[in-house]
């Protein structure tokens, strides 16, 4: 019997974080009420805040149910990197292109998370956990980019941080383009012609700075 209280319990949780992801992208965070959410969910609000404390609860939990493309993409084991460290970056940038794509929840919640939220009031905290997961993202291209310096790939010239943070700002910024409409592009075809343009253009412009010293 307490086991399947703990099941429908389990599932009461999710009906509700299914809830509040549609509300969410139908009405934008910060415009969403708990008895919004509970309403869609056919529940109570009491149930709600049986299995959460408030809106920012609800929407952390929201976002903890799935991985962001670009939050795990880049993770791997280190020999698998040092081994092609710029066809490892292009590979898994290719798979987060994919995700956001073909994966309906994840492009549903980075939808959310990067269009309809205010980092105000109650969600304010949530704003340093969106910065720390930039920082690791931009730490793991910065580690990828310098591989790639220390193995030849790239020139020695490359300023490998600049680099990386116009890396992110390149795939970040297509992720998030394409979100806003999707039509306008596609992002896997696009989005890895991209990323082949900037890494040559690195190389390029390196070469160019030897020859000019």
């Amino acid at each position: 019997m307490a086991r399947r209280t703990k099941e429908d319990a389990l599932v009461t949780r999710d009906l509700i974080l299914d809830a509040a992801e549609r509300v969410f992208q139908r009405r934008g965070v910060s415009r969403t009420s708990l008895q919004e959410i509970a309403q869609d969910a056919g529940l109570t609000r009491g149930a709600i805040y049986w299995h959460f404390d408030n809106k920012a609860d609800v929407f952390d939990a929201m976002l903890q149910r799935v991985t962001l493309p670009m939050v795990a993409s880049l993770k791997s084991p280190p020999e698998a990197e040092a081994a092609d460290p710029l066809q490892h970056l292009r590979r898994n940038v290719a798979s987060a292109f994919h995700q956001t794509v073909h994966d309906l929840q994840v492009q549903r919640v980075f939808e959310i998370a990067s269009h309809k939220v205010e980092y105000v009031d109650e969600l304010l905290t949530l704003r340093e956990r969106h910065i720390t997961e930039r920082n690791e993202c931009m730490d793991d291209l910065h580690r990828l980019v310098s591989l790639a310096v220390d193995c030849g790939q790239l020139p020695s010239s490359v300023c490998v941080r600049p680099a990386a943070i116009g890396l992110h700002a390149l795939i970040d910024g297509l992720m998030h383009n394409w979100l806003l409409h999707p039509e306008s592009f596609d992002l896997e075809a696009v989005g890895t012609q991209a990323l082949d343009a900037y890494l040559a253009g690195l190389g390029v412009a390196a070469n160019r700075l030897l020859v000019a010293a």
